[in-house]
């Protein structure tokens, strides 16, 4: 027994079916591999050196130099203050250092008796006069001590900030690192930190340094010991003074 329906219903099926089609296709067309976040912890890559990563930037190196008012010039230790900034700025400086002098403070006039001082030490590490700019100021706040500030920007490497704990460390629904054994978002990050900071050049992060020259005249004396076959070891006769004495044995 066939059922018959009214030609109405039968176009409505019709319709009903190509429009299921329809979004079946194009179910599948906006179907995505990725999974849902379900915390902040879960953007972060699970690496610690991408999440805390170390990058190479600018900083000034700021160096306050201490002057009483009732004395100009410098002290030894601060002369040997002077003398190490004017060494560091040959060696990574990559601006002018600027020198920042107080006014209107009870020890302006020794602090510009003082800067001549500073000046005159720059110049005889090897700083020329246009490597030094001189500023003024005048401190917000009367009550802290004015100081001359030396400082000059560098490249440095950094990473962090640190201490940042989004999610708890316990077990908890709500933390994705636990249910999913991820390390927690500060993971890392000190020893990212620490290790910018020992860095002496911070080109080294980025490319390693060209090999030096290799000592042509110590290689070839030893090639030719070595083509006449006689012994390459190198002998040291002051080891010999250096012993313990046998008496007593």
């Amino acid at each position: 027994m066939t059922t018959r329906y009214p030609a109405a219903f039968s176009k409505r099926l019709c319709l009903a079916l190509a429009l299921a089609g329809v979004s079946l296709a194009l179910g599948a067309c906006n179907r995505t591999t990725q999974p849902e976040v379900t915390g902040s912890l879960a953007l972060a890559p699970e690496d610690y050196r991408l999440r805390h990563p170390i990058v190479i930037q600018e900083s000034n190196r700021s160096t306050e130099i201490f002057v009483g008012s009732a004395r100009g010039g410098l002290t030894a230790a601060q002369r040997a203050d002077v003398i190490g900034v004017g060494r560091t700025w040959l060696a990574d400086g990559t601006g002018a250092i600027i020198a920042e002098v107080p006014v209107n403070t009870p020890n302006a006039r020794a602090a510009q008796e003082s800067l001549r001082e500073i000046q005159s030490l720059l110049a005889q590490v090897g700083i020329p006069a246009r490597g030094v700019t001189v500023r003024q100021y005048t401190p917000e706040n009367p009550r802290l001590f004015a100081t001359i500030r030396l400082k000059y920007p560098r490249i440095v490497a950094d990473a962090g900030p640190c201490g940042t704990w989004p999610e708890d460390l316990g077990p908890s629904v709500k933390n994705p690192s636990y249910l999913e054994n991820r390390s927690y978002y500060n993971f890392g990050c000190s020893y990212q930190r620490n290790m910018a900071a020992m860095v002496d050049n911070p080109a080294d992060l980025i490319q390693p340094r060209p090999e030096t020259p290799a000592y042509t005249q110590r290689r070839t004396a030893q090639f030719e010991k070595y083509r006449k076959g006689n012994a390459t070891a190198i002998t040291y006769p002051e080891n010999d003074k250096a012993k313990l004495s046998d008496v007593g044995k």
